[in-house]
């Protein structure tokens, strides 16, 4: 499938937010946590203060994406798959404790957040893989 300049305008966009965002959200979390933070027990610290390293690796690889992408260089089609898998990744983790722990459903909306956290990491995240699979030979071939 080829990849028109509207196309990879948008996925640069994208990248650009969804990098904006992760940079945010962990900004927040490190100097005004409670405007993200779901809940305050200690567990939930513990367990949000697990994240930074792999939300950097996440950057990294959204930023690979957005300058391979723009200097249409081969090495975006590795930067979308692995920034779209670590993506999942992250969503699996994070869902997973958020069901075990009744976070999206706390009373007061408080765990609505993190289901928009989540589901926006799940469209973005299967969006990119999606877009950088079907189009694996023209990114390639760049």
């Amino acid at each position: 499938m080829e990849i028109t300049e509207a196309s990879r305008r948008r996925i640069v966009v994208v990248l650009v937010l969804s990098a904006l965002i992760t940079v945010s959200y962990m900004l927040l979390w490190i100097f005004a946590r409670d405007v993200v933070a779901s809940e305050a027990r200690p567990g939930y610290v513990e367990f949000e203060n697990s994240f930074p390293l792999a939300d950097t690796w996440l950057l990294v690889c959204l930023l690979g994406a957005m300058f391979s992408l723009l200097a249409r260089r081969p090495a975006a089609l590795f930067w979308l798959l692995a920034g779209g898998g670590v993506g999942v990744y992250l969503l699996c983790i994070d869902s997973l404790y958020d069901i075990e722990n009744g976070i999206w459903w706390l009373p007061g909306g408080a765990g609505v957040l993190e289901l928009g956290i989540n589901l926006t990491t799940l469209v973005v995240s299967v969006g990119l893989l999606r877009w950088a699979w079907r189009r694996r030979s023209t990114l390639s071939a760049s």
